[in-house]
């Protein structure tokens, strides 16, 4: 096995109220070759495809299971630029240039993300301001300082007090950030986008195809699927979210399980500017909105991923939840419409690992580990396809493998 198979995700997601989206399917019925083979099309190789398909690279997607049917239906997709680990925390971890440089990074991932959507025409987005509210991992105090660390990176942000946040928000917090300009998304409507736009210009899609072994070799790859058909490639490119290759985290990562659910429609009881929310907490809520006005709402993660304790939890993590977003927004309707739980991964740094394997020649992983899986899925196709045309990307060091 060249993947850890994992049970990703339980119940169902508002994105799957919608019909699958379809695809023409490249059979494999014989041995294949390609210039890229992309293992994983969820939005992560989605990604992978349009960019690599137009720097004009033959490009095989393969999934054992079929195209946007692993993680991705389970995000919740709130596209942000703002990262997982505080700009003043990862500072202390990682140095200041570097972690203003990963910062930065983001939000310039996040600006591309939106052009390139804009230019496919793949998906409708709405921009959306980000609310940071104060917790236990950063007070009012601790936020005031974070927020003078982004304005010092170039990132503009608001400092709001209890005061201002309740007048303008109607919430009681000590103390908030307000950033700008992120995304909002239907995350399996985006990765369909991105598919059907690398197979316009050539790239093939196979599923379910389940690779068992590889072999590398100064210039190429050789690949064996599960009914003994050789695929031969010059570089791969593992794009399998929490299906790790061969089992293994990168050092500094963990898989945790989550849960999610999403409300009845109510358009008129949402709070005002409908801008992102999430908590400077351990764990943290989040929450947006959709078209329809419904609240996506999510966190009460997890330390674990057995998938049977983690479905038996649902029940009282969507209880516990309805009590959190309740209590935070008061007017709001928490009868819930749909909810699911899942697995997904984290890091001490908040940033994702990016870049050629260790020890193995011509193959490449994106694992967008976090609440950023979508933004670092961008920065991830942006370093593969910059190092397969022989460029070097100005901050891939930042998301290398780590020994």
């Amino acid at each position: 096995m060249l993947t850890k198979t994992r049970d990703l995700r339980t119940g169902r997601s508002v994105w799957q109220d919608k019909r699958p989206p379809r695809f023409p399917r490249h059979e494999i019925t014989g041995d294949t070759q390609a210039d890229v083979v992309v293992i994983g099309a969820g939005i992560s190789g989605a990604m992978q495809a349009d960019a690599l398909s137009t720097a004009d690279f033959d490009v095989l997607v393969v999934d054992r299971r079929g195209p946007v049917r692993g993680s991705t239906p389970a995000s919740t997709a709130l596209l942000q630029y703002e990262i997982d680990q505080p700009l003043t925390k990862l500072t202390r971890q990682i140095g200041e240039d570097a972690a203003i440089r990963a910062w930065r990074r983001s939000r310039l991932a996040l600006d591309s993300l939106a052009a390139r959507i804009q230019e496919l025409s793949i998906a409708r987005v709405a921009r959306r301001d980000s609310l940071y509210l104060a917790g236990d991992v950063l007070d009012a105090d601790a936020l005031a300082r974070e927020h003078e660390a982004r304005r010092h990176a170039g990132l503009e942000t608001a400092l709001l007090n209890a005061d201002m946040l309740k007048e303008r928000f109607g919430i009681e917090r000590p103390a908030a950030l307000l950033g700008y300009d992120n995304l909002e998304a239907d995350p399996v409507m985006l990765a369909a986008g991105f598919l059907r736009a690398a197979l316009a210009r050539g790239a093939r899609l196979a599923w379910p195809v389940e690779i068992v072994d590889l072999d590398t070799k100064p210039r190429s790859v050789s690949l064996r699927t599960r009914e003994g058909h050789r695929i031969r490639c010059r570089h791969l490119v593992f794009a399998t979210g929490y299906e790790l290759p061969f089992g293994m985290l990168p050092r500094g990562h963990k898989v945790l399980s989550t849960w999610a659910l999403a409300t009845v429609p109510q358009t008129r009881r949402l709070w005002p500017e409908c801008c992102f929310i999430w908590e400077a907490s351990d764990p943290y809520l989040y929450l947006r909105s959709t078209r329809d006005g419904r609240v996506i709402c999510g966190g009460e993660d997890e330390d674990f991923v057995d998938e049977d304790k983690r479905d038996a939890l649902v029940e009282r993590k969507t209880a516990a939840i309805r009590r959190k977003l309740g209590e935070l927004l008061p007017q709001l309707s928490t009868e819930v419409d749909y909810a699911w739980t899942g697995t997904f991964g984290t890091s001490e740094t908040g940033l994702p690992t990016l870049g050629p394997m260790p020890d193995l020649r011509n193959c490449w992983a994106v694992m967008g580990f976090g609440g950023n899986g979508i933004t670092y899925s961008r920065i991830g196709a942006e370093i593969v396809r910059a190092g397969l045309l022989g460029k070097a990307d100005p901050d891939a060091e930042i998301y290398a493998f780590r020994s």
